[in-house]
């Protein structure tokens, strides 16, 4: 059972319908890397302060380690504890686990001339964390982000990522996809697809090829398999500290 940490919600962004980003004070937390995961909890309704009773889930951090920290859910209508997330607002409690935990980190991550952050859904979080980190910046000469959803409304964090654009017009990109709708500046499609028909990387102006690129993949397990499988054709594997490669990924479920 992990240490806990009492926590506050400072605030709750909407994104669309059980979407959304919660902000917590939590200052007493651990120090951790951009890209691992904490633990949140909440007592069910009356058992107030009964530790055992806590319901808790593991959910990637979507910031760098302060003494407020964001997390980026999806409304699972019948799951146990998104719910009760979802119903959180302003001022509300929440209990934060003391320590992070996971891998997926640019400590475990090869060096590149270009890295490849693709995500689905909510496996967006530990790339925000990452480009809010001075140490993405410094470690790699192009960074690109790749975020796939089914509709439009569900993109989030976009003007965050377009002010990273402006900002470093040279190093950074943003490509959003979309597969049930079509918006503005998105692509149609899955992202396995995009990436094998090349459509990605004419939208970038950069390739994705073993001499050149790191590849990071979080989110949909569909989605982290096929890309394995697309990946290998340009000779990219997974990176394992005995044995190189160019891929590392995170499985959300």
């Amino acid at each position: 059972m992990p240490k806990w940490c009492p926590g506050t919600v400072v605030s709750k962004k909407v994104w669309t319908e059980g979407l959304f980003t919660i902000r917590v004070a939590v200052p007493d937390v651990t120090p951790f890397l951009p890209g691992q995961f904490l633990q949140l909890a909440v007592f069910p309704e009356g058992h107030d302060g009964d530790i055992s009773k806590l319901i808790n889930r593991p959910y990637s951090v979507a910031s760098p380690h302060s003494d407020e920290l964001e997390f980026f859910i999806v409304l699972v209508e019948d799951g146990e504890l998104t719910p009760r997330l979802w119903a959180l607002n302003e001022g509300d409690a929440i209990q934060v686990a003391q320590r992070a935990a996971g891998s997926f980190t640019l400590k475990k991550t090869p060096e590149a001339e270009t890295l490849w952050l693709v995500a689905t859904g909510t496996g967006l979080a530990p790339y925000i964390a990452m480009l809010r980190h001075h140490q993405i910046w410094e470690s790699f000469e192009n960074i690109v982000v790749v975020h796939g959803v089914r509709h439009f409304v569900d993109l989030a964090y976009t003007e965050e990522l377009r002010a990273l654009e402006e900002k470093f017009p040279k190093r950074f990109k943003l490509v959003q996809s979309l597969t049930r709708d079509e918006g503005t500046g998105a692509l149609k499609g899955r992202i396995p697809g995009l990436f094998e028909d090349g459509s990605i990387e004419s939208a970038t102006g950069f390739d994705c090829r073993a001499d050149n690129s790191t590849v990071l993949l979080c989110g949909n397990p569909a989605m982290l398999d096929t890309m394995e499988e697309i990946l290998a054709k340009r000779n990219m594997k997974r990176h394992r500290s005995k044995s190189p490669g160019q891929i590392v990924l995170e499985r959300y479920w």
